[in-house]
C-alpha cells in the first residue's frame, strides 16, 4: 500500500504500539501496517489515503443496518441523554 496521506504512518505507529489485531499476521502487519478506516457511509468505507472500500463484512457483523443512518443517530442521541447506560447487577434492569 503506497501511502500518501502523512497522518496514515502516524495512525499506523500509534495502532502498532497500543492495539492487538485479532486474526492478523503479525510479521506482515508490522511490515506494511494496518490499513486506517477513517470513514463510513452506507454501505462503504473509507480509509486515510481515500480509498472507498465495500464493508462486506458490515464492521464484523455490528453495523448491519449500514453506517450514517441519522434516524439512528437520532434515537442513539435521545437515549444517552436520558440514560446512557445502567448495569444489570444486583437485580436492576431498564427499558
Amino acid at each position: 500500500m503506497s501511502v500518501v496521506n502523512p497522518q496514515t504512518r502516524e495512525w499506523q505507529a500509534l495502532s502498532g504500539e497500543h492495539h492487538l489485531a485479532p486474526f492478523s499476521d503479525y510479521k506482515q502487519l508490522k511490515a506494511k501496517g494496518p490499513r486506517i478506516i477513517t470513514k463510513a457511509k452506507g454501505v462503504h468505507l473509507w480509509d486515510s489515503e481515500g480509498r472507498q472500500i465495500l464493508d462486506g463484512m458490515a464492521g464484523l457483523w455490528c453495523v448491519a443496518v449500514g453506517y450514517g443512518r441519522e434516524e439512528l443517530v437520532q434515537a442513539a442521541e435521545k437515549q444517552m441523554r436520558e440514560l446512557p447506560y445502567y448495569n444489570l447487577f444486583f437485580q436492576t434492569a431498564h427499558p
